[in-house]
């Protein structure tokens, strides 16, 4: 029904798949939360990417190459593949815009493919040429809480703190951008994540408003995993800091061991409303994936950058 969390059906072949892979990803899960889990990434939502999201013929690509970042003094023996992308233009006499994105591939794949989106928007005149650069998380580590696994994910998005804000600032970023021309101003220089990188973007930018000024949070895990559970009430009594965040989620989003998704975004939004913050939350009828987030991008990119020259 619209509007309401559908039921999971456990003997739906594809939950059964997906939960299968879980319980190898994540030994620690029970099996009861291995179907309410598969059940909200089993697909079947009612989007798909706008003719904004498909690259359009005859429009300029930006460059995009690959590297990795070696571990560095944050998470000793991790090291971080990434990705930069930079639009066409981007060698101009200004500074260019920046994006950080975590989960580099989910923003690089089939769901949504950003390049593309900025390319298109760049060559329409709605973006200014900007620089972009795609993170994954480190590849070894403890895994979640309680469900277990083996990489750093949760370690370095879920926590809160500066760890990662230093992470990306002082090792990671340096690296990336070097020969680029990359604006300093806050309002300029967004961040961005699924899920776990999605309250990693915003923890970031509320420790460094000075870095990052405006934040997309696309199924943000602000639940129960490392703190994240904290994070509205930590809006809520402190002074307004300069953001713009926009927040998505999807009535079929999670709902596990560590806390309801749909509901930790509306109170995340209310207290950005409470507190007069320049935000949108946007819910949809989706799962725990890109999806929705993805078939919405270029407005939300319209949204999130509305007040930069062209």
């Amino acid at each position: 029904m619209t509007g309401m969390r559908a039921l999971v059906d456990p003997a739906d072949p594809a939950v059964m798949a997906i939960a299968a892979q879980l319980g190898a990803l994540l030994p620690g899960m029970p099996a009861d939360e291995r179907t309410r889990f598969a059940g909200s990434l089993r697909g079947g939502e009612p989007y798909a990417p706008g003719p904004d999201s498909i690259r359009w013929a005859g429009v300029p690509a930006g460059s995009l190459v690959q590297r990795t970042c070696p571990a560095g003094n944050v998470y000793p023996g991790v090291p971080h593949d990434y990705s930069v992308y930079a639009s066409v233009g981007c060698d101009g006499a200004g500074d260019a815009p920046l994006m950080v994105f975590q989960d580099a591939a989910r923003y690089l794949g089939p769901e949504i493919d950003v390049p593309a989106v900025l390319d298109n928007l760049v060559a329409a005149g709605e973006l200014p040429p900007m620089v972009a650069v795609f993170v994954q998380p480190g590849a070894m580590g403890p895994g979640l809480p309680v469900y277990g696994g083996s990489d750093n994910r949760s370690v370095e998005y879920d926590s809160l703190g500066d760890a990662y804000a230093r992470f990306l600032l002082e090792e990671l970023l340096p690296e990336a951008t070097a020969g680029l021309r990359v604006s300093a101003d806050p309002a300029r220089r967004a961040i961005c994540g699924l899920s776990s990188g999605g309250i990693c973007a915003f923890n970031v930018a509320w420790e460094r408003p000075d870095a990052f000024g405006k934040v997309v949070s696309h199924c943000g895990s602000f639940v129960a995993l490392r703190g994240g559970d904290r994070v509205a009430a930590m809006v809520r009594a402190a002074p307004r800091k300069p953001l713009r965040v926009f927040l998505q989620t999807g009535v079929n989003d999670l709902d596990i061991l560590f806390g309801d998704w749909p509901l930790a975004n509306r109170q995340l939004a209310s207290a950005l409303a409470y507190r007069g913050y320049d935000h949108q939350l946007v819910v949809g009828e989706g799962g725990h994936s890109l999806a929705h987030g993805g078939s919405i991008f270029p407005d939300t990119l319209r949204w999130l950058w509305r007040d930069l020259p062209r």
